[in-house]
């Protein structure tokens, strides 16, 4: 990608956040600017602690999102410089294909609108199925009709975000562990970084932090809107007895009703078969066990207008998400409605995550890509999914329009 161009000089550079977008970001600039100095801020032990480290590993192929918007465009780029990444960094890149399941004829119907979007975004390789060439990529699963994705792939990401740190080591670049940042004071020309111990200038700061980003958004005196409202998803793993029966993953069509895709079978680097996950409020914003309750960020949500929106607007939907939760026996359920191979069969607890969901005043959930700039800073307000798939070329687009004046 060619340099852009620029009018002022940039030799300091701090990134907040020590995610796979953050460190993809300060990777960018290192490889864009010269005689740059990175720093990366993470208040954490270690990299992807927060949402990297607890995804499902899937590379997005760009199935649903809407063609020209920011996520479709980033999806497409992010899967081709992945795919580039893991080859070079010899890091496992599986392309082990994905289902979208329908089982009615509404969801039918859907799903020719996803395959639409899929054409439209250029995703390569998919292909409607009837009922009976599902069995033809899943021989144990059923349906009415599928969408086949045969270029959906499988990674590790917090593999590939301590490649992406080794790459900014390598620059010169400096990770910073354990260095939360309270404070970013704009000046007459940089931002001042300000950590408990002490503050230091910079020219460009590009905040990537994830669940806490509306705060850090704050505090630099942008809107407190939109504001992050904490969910955790919970995933199962499948007994050894039953790993075999999914070969790759299996969704159910996305129902406009419920704001959360629902349960699904995702193949896992290692092997492992996961199912899940749920979606249901969580009692912090990095809480990844029930008992964890985090008073200051339930008060945040509990006391935004937004979030009683949301919630009187999805009672149905919090039901069904609530019988995931207190019910193992619901959960696989979801999943024996695909395949039906799967009833009887054992699961184990697997990871929990917390999904830093952007939420609007109205209740209305922000679905596509947010990033904003004030003067010298540049903050990520909103990556879903799929932002890690999307990482690297988030981080493109974001240095390229840091850096035009």
């Amino acid at each position: 990608m060619p340099k852009p161009s620029r009018t002022r000089t940039i030799k300091r550079c701090a990134v907040v956040g020590g995610g796979i977008i953050g460190v993809a970001v300060a990777r960018e600039l290192a490889n864009t600017l010269d005689d740059v100095h990175v720093t990366v801020y993470e208040k954490e032990d270690r990299l992807a602690a927060h949402q990297t480290g607890h995804n499902s590993g899937v590379v997005h192929a760009g199935l649903y999102y809407e063609p020209g918007g920011l996520k479709a465009r980033l999806c497409r780029r992010g899967v081709e410089l992945l795919q580039e990444f893991c080859a070079t960094k010899n890091l496992p890149y599986e392309a082990c294909g994905k289902l979208v399941i329908a089982q009615t004829p509404e969801e039918s119907k859907r799903l020719d609108a996803i395959f639409a979007r899929a054409k439209a975004n250029g995703v390569p390789g998919v292909r409607m199925l009837d009922g009976r060439r599902i069995r033809e990529v899943e021989p144990n699963a059923v349906g009415l009709s599928a969408l086949h994705s045969p270029e959906t792939a499988i990674v590790d990401y917090t593999a590939i975000t301590n490649a992406l740190a080794d790459d900014v080591r390598s620059s010169g670049g400096t990770i910073r562990l354990g260095q939360e940042v309270v404070s970013l004071e704009q000046q007459a020309k940089g931002v001042v970084v300000t950590t408990k111990g002490g503050g230091e200038h910079y020219d460009l700061v590009v905040a990537c932090a994830g669940l806490q980003s509306d705060r850090l958004a704050e505090v630099t005196g942008e809107p407190a809107t939109p504001k992050i409202v904490p969910f955790f998803g919970q995933y199962y793993l499948l007994g050894k007895e039953a790993r075999d029966h999914v070969r790759g993953l299996i969704y159910p069509v996305p129902d406009p009703r419920h704001p959360f895709l629902g349960v699904h079978l995702t193949k896992r680097i290692d092997g492992e078969m996961m199912l899940g996950p749920n979606a249901f409020i969580s009692f912090g914003r990095e809480s990844y066990a029930w008992n964890e309750i985090n008073v200051r960020d339930v008060a945040n949500y509990a006391l935004f207008p937004g979030f009683w929106n949301f919630a009187r607007q999805n009672v149905p939907s919090a039901v069904r998400e609530f019988q995931t939760v207190v019910s193992r026996k619901k959960f696989i359920r979801e999943a024996v409605r695909f395949v039906p191979a799967l009833e009887g069969a054992s699961i184990l607890p697997g990871t929990r995550g917390v999904r830093a969901q952007a939420m609007n005043g109205d209740g209305s959930l922000v679905d596509d890509f947010v990033i904003s700039r004030r003067r010298d800073t540049v903050l990520v307000r909103n990556a879903p999914s799929p932002g890690a798939t999307s990482s690297m070329a988030i981080a493109e687009y974001i240095v390229e329009q840091a850096l035009q004046d």
